[in-house]
This record gives C-alpha cells, sequence and structure tokens, in this order.
C-alpha cells in the first residue's frame, strides 16, 4: 500500500495552480473539467513525477471549509512537504513573498516550518537530519 493522492481545500483552483506551480515548484499532472466551474486538477514534484500526487480540491463542501478553518485558527498544517534544507527553503520562499507563520524551528532530528499557501491552509515543510 502507497499514497497515490492526497489533497487541499482552495477556494480558487486557478490562484491555488500558480502559487503550487510557480512559487512552491510543484509541476501540473492533470487538468479536467468537473462540472460548470471545478476541475479535477494535481500537482506532483517535479523530482517524482510519477509519485504522489496533490489535489487542488474546490472548497465546495461546508464541512470542509469548517475542517480547514479550524485547522488554520489552531495552527495546524493541513499538510506536510518534505525538502532537503527547510532553513534554505523558508529564505527562497520568503524572498517570493511566502507569508510564514512559523520560522524554522529545530525539533531534536527534525526542523519544521510553516507557511500560508494563500488558498486558505498552512502546509508544513521539514527536513529530518
Amino acid at each position: 500500500m502507497k499514497i497515490h493522492l492526497t489533497s487541499v481545500f482552495v477556494d480558487d483552483q486557478a490562484a491555488a495552480l500558480r502559487f503550487y506551480t510557480e512559487i512552491l515548484g510543484f509541476v501540473k499532472k492533470h487538468d479536467v473539467p468537473v462540472g460548470e466551474t471545478d476541475r479535477w486538477l494535481t500537482v506532483v514534484s517535479p523530482e517524482d513525477p510519477d509519485g504522489p500526487e496533490l489535489l487542488l480540491e474546490p472548497l465546495g463542501h461546508p464541512a470542509a471549509r469548517t475542517y480547514r478553518d479550524a485547522l488554520v485558527a489552531d495552527g495546524i498544517p493541513l499538510a506536510q512537504f518534505a525538502v532537503d534544507d527547510v532553513k534554505a527553503e523558508y529564505e527562497r520562499l520568503r524572498g517570493r513573498g511566502v507569508r510564514f507563520t512559523q520560522e524554522p524551528l529545530e525539533m531534536g532530528p527534525v526542523t519544521t516550518a510553516v507557511l500560508a499557501d494563500t488558498c486558505g491552509n498552512l502546509i508544513q515543510i521539514a527536513t529530518q537530519a
């Protein structure tokens, strides 16, 4: 068993696609119209194009909004992405205008930082020593 797909709930799929590709560096994998306004829109790591996909899921269901907003209110990231060097990635992304809610923090063998994805989610980046 392995993870094939996970999702983040987004207010605006086009804005999410721009952020996740142009700012974070993911690449678009699937973009299929679903209904009149929504899309099956996924991105992947350019380092693993056949690896797990991240679905930029429309925030249509009221429970999804409640869940996402409660996580943000409590400062809890919805997802975590692995990076080679949290401090370097933090500086790179800050230089691109990304807002962080947690600066790099060393916790034993793990270093993390938390960013706001401009789409309503908090995302944690992490490096394991």
